[in-house]
């Protein structure tokens, strides 16, 4: 079985930092060859169950809900504001620089939250980090919850719409941003903006994809 490096030295040696496409405003610790970053990954830790490097990437949902969020940072400003399912912590370093009050950054991979906390240092911001699943939890004490890429798998997506139930129950405003992805529960959306994303080519089915901005509506 293979060791676990320290996640910080890992992200450092195999990222590059890079602005954001959609968001040049950010910086991010990216991958610089994708394939060889996911196939290096799955090799050195997959036998650990840990998640693929989703973290090391700028997902044209992520750069789609940050742009949206530096172009209307009244939605954030002097708000508390959870990333869900983090990743990079793009969507959270947006909402920070927009002026959030603060921003919970939660994710289940421990390797994301390191990329997230280097993130967000190069960014000059601060991020509260989180390796957890909270769906199932008591809800978090914010007033809006951003959703960047997360409806690519059913099982996840189901969950995950559970808990947005809950979210908007307790009148938390719930953003997400996506390309649509395949189980996206359009009949639950209100558009609020759209974009074309540059993206990596080789992990999806184009370079540039068209990224919508949704707020969910209670059913």
């Amino acid at each position: 079985m293979p060791v676990v490096e320290d996640p910080c030295e890992f992200i450092l040696r195999e990222t590059r930092v890079k602005p954001v496409p959609h968001a040049e405003e950010i910086r991010l610790h990216v991958a610089d060859e994708a394939m060889a970053l996911w196939q290096k990954t799955e090799e050195e830790l997959g036998e650990l169950g840990l998640p693929p490097p989703f973290w090391a990437f700028a997902w044209a949902g992520g750069q789609g809900l940050a742009r949206y969020i530096l172009d209307t940072p009244e939605l954030v400003a002097g708000k508390t504001v959870l990333d869900f399912a983090c990743g990079s912590g793009l969507v959270g370093i947006a909402a920070m620089k927009a002026g959030a009050r603060a921003c919970h950054a939660v994710d289940i991979d421990p390797f994301a939250l390191e990329a997230a906390r280097l993130n967000a240092e190069l960014n000059g911001v601060e991020l509260l980090r989180q390796a957890a699943d909270i769906t199932s939890d008591r809800l978090p004490d914010v007033d809006i919850v951003l959703c960047g890429d997360v409806f690519y798998d059913k099982p996840m997506a189901d969950k995950i719409l559970a808990f947005i139930d809950r979210l908007l129950a307790a009148d938390i405003t719930v953003l997400v941003g996506d390309p649509g992805r395949s189980y996206l529960p359009r009949e639950r959306l209100v558009e609020l903006a759209d974009y074309s994303v540059k993206v990596v080519g080789a992990l999806e089915d184009n370079e540039i994809k068209r990224t919508h901005i949704y707020r969910v509506r209670e059913t």
